[in-house]
């Protein structure tokens, strides 16, 4: 699956996924809501709905422009604030909720998935196939699990280097998770 391409021109993200970009980019927020306006996502707005591959454009621009670190923030942002479901009681349910959380905060479409495997009682390995760059999705899997992991757990997330990776022309990127 092609990095920065919408799967279907219906998709659409909704607006507070959106304004996570802007708080990912901290004291450059004012940049962020240029590059998203020139991307056609003017005044993004809570509660409102836009097209999926603007905002992909609008990635693609902070990756060129400013790098894939800020990338990575931004997918810190998401799960700081996303809800989760109150039965989510540990990292293992937390990791596999990511694709259920997903697929809330866009419609029109396929947009591809987030696919957890556990593989033991404290590891597994989360397989992201969508048209995010990797870094936003290796910042997802991240803030997900200092969000859910267990007290005093130390949680390692490594990216798959002998597995695809969008980055390389992969349809895939993968994750191993452990804690």
């Amino acid at each position: 699956m092609p990095v920065y391409k919408a799967m279907s021109p219906a998709v659409e993200v909704n607006g507070e996924t959106v304004l996570s970009v802007v708080a990912g980019m901290g004291s450059f927020g004012p940049h962020a809501l240029k590059i998203l306006a020139a991307a056609g996502i003017e005044s993004p707005t809570a509660g409102h709905w836009y097209k999926q591959q603007a905002w992909l454009d609008a990635f693609e621009k902070i990756a060129q422009s400013i790098g894939d670190r800020t990338l990575h923030q931004i997918g810190l942002q998401i799960p700081q604030s996303a809800k989760f479901p109150p039965q989510i009681d540990s990292l293992d349910k937390a990791l596999a909720s990511i694709d259920t959380a997903y697929h809330m905060n866009h419609r029109g479409g396929p947009i591809g998935s987030y696919t957890w495997r556990s593989s033991g009682k404290s590891s597994g390995v989360m397989v992201c196939q969508n048209p995010y760059p990797c870094d936003f999705d290796r910042g997802i899997v991240e803030a997900t699990t200092k969000r859910f992991k267990p007290a005093g757990a130390i949680v390692q997330v490594v990216h798959e280097g002998a597995q695809p990776c969008r980055k390389k022309g992969g349809n895939s990127c993968t994750f191993t998770v452990s804690w």
